[in-house]
């Protein structure tokens, strides 16, 4: 039954000092139903607080609870993130915006700092442009200082005050039904116009899409312990059946999907990258190509902008800088295209890597003092992902699916310069499971190879320079686990000769992959003593913290290289460029070039993928020279460090460990 209720009390300016009974009794009443931990002891009394704050909130501002909790779940997973924002500069479970505030904390990059098209055959592109600032920042990136003016709560609060942070977002919910002449209905199915205006999004598409998102968690409900040991828990609504016709009444512009490739179930545009010549032979931003007939798609990259979204967009349609294939926006998931798949992308710093991948650029900055990013962006890029991999026959593992950090230096001298990208605050096991593909542990018994899989929440370990260097980020859940030399903590870390070719020791600075492994890796068992596993790893025994109380990893199953019979130790390489017998005329030989680490008699590595030696030739804007070498020399993909490389199938011996 569908009905009204008054307006909200609170006005601009105006700030309440306590609660009234109604909201209170409202709440309590709601928490049986919903499956909250019930009141008597203090650790049930603490787990239900976050639960109690929406009932409260809702009541308040006369917004259905499930409507606020669907909403929050969307954005945050209910988790608040002891106050720091977003990589977009949102805060707490509601991901109440603060951008400006973010921005101001946060250090700043620029993906074109390097040579990202990581191609011998031209002079590198080295852009000076940087990521702009934001001088006027769009409203779906300033939604906190909107919740602040309608409750009369300060500022600080709603970014650090999880209770807070939902009375803002419930504020914001109630103010954008009022805009549209919605009543405050009872009935979530009669706020979805609002739920839409929440998402930020400037087009009814997107809008849509997300409003989409939070029935289908209202229909489907969920329940889970947040990042603050709070139990909050959403009762399914299985017949929910929301107005969707309010979309038409919220004055959102149309965007076309016209030109994309992208699932339907995401909202997509095309904004191209150029493809244009500027100065004396120089052109940008990408290639143009023919794949997957001339050369088929592998991996797709993940990334993060290192910027806000409009300011990012002016950067891919700049053809002086470099390219990607997706950008995914933070606040909304929505997506927009700028290079075609058949065309290679200038995103990855490995040339063989671009040549056979796919980048997705999700929106946002390592912001002060970490990174967490938005429900909703996860599940847009779990999507477009799954597309992918069908279309292309791209597997979902993390030998396919790889970070900026897992691609290897194409030389020696590009190995300090690689990116670090997505970091360690990419929740890699929560991705998998969107993408269908969780990881598990694979057998009972053995233990010849491992998975990495720690508990994203409970694996805190430290890092430093999330904002100046030395000094500590903010604990924070991670999807990476440190690697020590012996068995113990205080042993020193491994040492990574590529990253440090003096032989400095590896750090626990945040952009430091040297001496850590990451969620969903494989890796060959090289022994155990007690709680910890050692794995081969950079042509070392790599020991790490693997107590059956809180595990790191289980045990895996796979193909292992290692060297032939006879051999002391094998070249490792950051690409698999062809022989140079495979070359024709006209087209340079590309030296095969090793990496410095050295693969020894002994030691196993796992198998991610068998590949032919392979080289995209393109160092004019006219493709007509344009030519695709495939070589019969074959290679192996294999998890060597933190990045992946590759061995030649010559070299080694393939076997189940």
């Amino acid at each position: 039954m569908r009905g009204s209720a008054p307006g909200p009390k609170a006005t601009a300016g105006h700030r309440r000092t306590r609660r009234t009974a109604g909201a209170v009794a409202s709440a309590a009443l709601l928490l049986p139903l919903l499956g909250a931990a019930p009141s008597g002891t203090t650790e049930q009394v603490s787990s239900a607080q976050l639960q109690r704050a929406f009932g409260a909130a809702a009541a308040e501002y006369h917004v259905p609870q499930s409507v606020l909790l669907a909403v929050s779940y969307l954005q945050s997973r209910w988790d608040a993130h002891a106050g720091a924002p977003s990589v977009s500069g949102g805060y707490g479970p509601m991901h109440l915006t603060d951008a400006r505030t973010a921005i101001a904390e946060a250090p700043h990059h620029s993906e074109g700092t390097k040579d990202a098209r990581g191609d011998g055959s031209r002079a590198a592109l080295l852009p000076d442009t940087k990521v702009p600032e934001n001088s006027e920042l769009p409203a779906r990136l300033e939604t906190l200082t909107k919740a602040a003016e309608i409750t009369g709560l300060p500022a600080e609060q709603l970014r650090t005050d999880a209770a807070a942070n939902v009375e803002g977002g419930a504020a914001l919910l109630a103010a954008a039904q009022k805009d549209l002449g919605e009543p405050l209905s009872s009935d979530a199915a009669d706020w979805y116009g609002a739920v839409a205006r929440f998402s930020g999004a400037d087009d009814s598409a997107t809008a849509a899409t997300y409003a989409n998102d939070v029935y289908e968690v209202i229909r489907g409900g969920e329940e889970r312990t947040t990042d603050a040991g709070q139990l909050v828990a959403l009762a399914a609504q299985p017949e929910l059946s929301p107005d969707s016709a309010q979309l038409r009444r919220a004055g959102l512009r149309t965007v076309s999907a016209d030109g994309t490739e992208c699932p339907e179930k995401v909202s997509c545009e095309w904004i191209p990258a150029p493809y244009s010549e500027f100065g004396d032979g120089e052109y940008g931003n990408h290639d143009l190509g023919d794949r997957p007939a001339s050369q088929s798609i592998k991996y797709i990259v993940i990334h993060d902008t290192e910027g806000t979204w409009d300011g990012v967009l002016n950067l891919v349609q700049d053809p002086t800088y470099v390219s990607w294939n997706y950008t995914l926006r933070s606040t909304d998931g929505h997506i927009a295209q700028h290079v075609k798949a058949k065309d290679v992308a200038w995103h990855a710093g490995n040339w063989y890597i671009n040549a056979k991948s796919i980048g997705l650029e999700h929106e946002g900055f390592l912001a002060s003092p970490d990174a967490w990013y938005t429900e909703e962006m996860y599940q847009a890029s779990a999507r477009l992902v799954k597309y992918l991999s069908k279309k292309y026959g791209i597997p979902l593992d993390r030998q396919h699916i790889l970070g900026h950090d897992n691609v290897p230096g194409p030389t020696t001298s590009t190995i300090p310069g690689m990116h670090t990208d997505p970091g360690p605050y990419w929740d890699w096991q929560h991705y998998f499971t969107l993408l269908g593909h969780p990881f598990h542990r694979a057998v009972k018994d053995g233990g010849g190879l491992v998975t990495v899989l720690p508990d994203f929440s409970d694996n805190r370990p430290e890092y430093t320079g999330c904002v100046t260097k030395g000094e500590p980020c903010a604990v924070h859940g991670s999807s990476e686990v440190r690697l020590y030399s012996q068995p113990d903590e205080t042993s020193p870390l491994i040492k990574d000769i590529g990253l440090y070719p003096k032989g400095d020791a590896s750090t626990i600075d945040v952009n430091d992959v040297a001496s850590r492994v990451s969620t969903g890796q494989r890796y060959a068992v090289a022994g155990r003593d007690g709680d910890w596993t050692a794995i081969w790893y950079l042509g070392q025994k790599a020991w790490f913290k693997n107590s059956k109380k809180q595990p790191t990893a289980v045990n895996s199953s796979g193909t292992v290289v290692t060297p032939k019979a006879g051999l002391t130790e094998i070249p490792v390489y950051g690409r698999a460029y062809p022989e140079k017998e495979a070359y024709p005329a006209g087209v340079p030989v590309q030296a095969v070039s090793p990496l410095p680490y050295k693969l020894l008699e002994g030691q196993r590595y796992a198998v991610g993928d068998k590949v032919p030696g392979e080289y995209f030739y393109a160092p004019t804007f006219d493709t007509a020279g344009h030519k695709v070498v495939i070589g019969t020399d074959m290679y192996y993909e294999i998890q060597f460090g933190h990045r992946v490389a590759f061995v030649r199938a010559a070299d080694v011996d393939v076997m189940w460990p």
